[in-house]
């Protein structure tokens, strides 16, 4: 994605004006490094349109939108799905809406938080239930929980011996095999 940013950057094209005027084949070209170039173009297309029909292309008018309209807008977005919104809301909006991703999940479900089908929505209303809502909160909350996830509560090869987080984990007969050299019994 870095890649893809990049190019972009260098053609100048990381404007909302800059997105739509853009041909489709061009910048698909521009973000091939990403993976699903097309339909990531195709989505990219579409959030612009919706900004440009629904805030005269202003992202600083789309962020005085409350957040609970503002998401209910983006979810109807081809392409954009709770964790593009709730991204676009928290990073971008500066909205306290907290961001569930695969780490999110992953962690709290092997600490024994919430099961494993947890669905987005309730694992981000108990996130927000329990947190205080605050964007900077969100915003590092969300960093060390990718962090960890991406270092060491890895969805293959787990090292929850080494994880800062290790200590914390339920049972140890509830975990799978740890594939560490020492064998452990962990989750991560």
């Amino acid at each position: 994605m870095e890649r893809a940013i990049t190019n972009l950057r260098r053609e100048h094209l990381l404007t909302p004006r800059a997105l739509e005027r853009v041909s489709f084949a061009r910048l698909g070209a521009l973000i091939r490094s990403s993976g699903y170039f097309r339909q990531k173009a195709k989505k990219l297309k579409a959030f612009v349109r919706f900004l440009r029909n629904e805030y005269s292309g202003s992202l600083a008018q789309m962020f005085r939108t409350p957040a609970s309209e503002l998401r209910e807008k983006l979810l109807a977005v081809h392409g954009i799905g709770p964790e593009t919104a709730d991204s676009i809301l928290l990073y971008a909006a500066k909205k306290d809406i907290f961001v569930v991703d695969t780490y999110t999940r992953r962690i709290f479900s092997r600490h024994g938080f919430v099961p494993e089908d947890v669905s987005y929505e309730e694992l981000r209303a108990k996130i927000e239930a329990d947190l205080s809502r605050d964007v900077s909160r969100y915003n590092e909350f969300h960093a060390l929980l990718v962090t960890t996830g991406k270092n060491w509560c890895r969805r293959r090869d787990p090292l929850c011996s080494k994880c800062p987080l290790g200590r914390f984990l339920p049972d140890i007969k509830k975990r799978p095999a740890e594939q560490s050299a020492g064998g452990e019994n962990h989750t991560g």
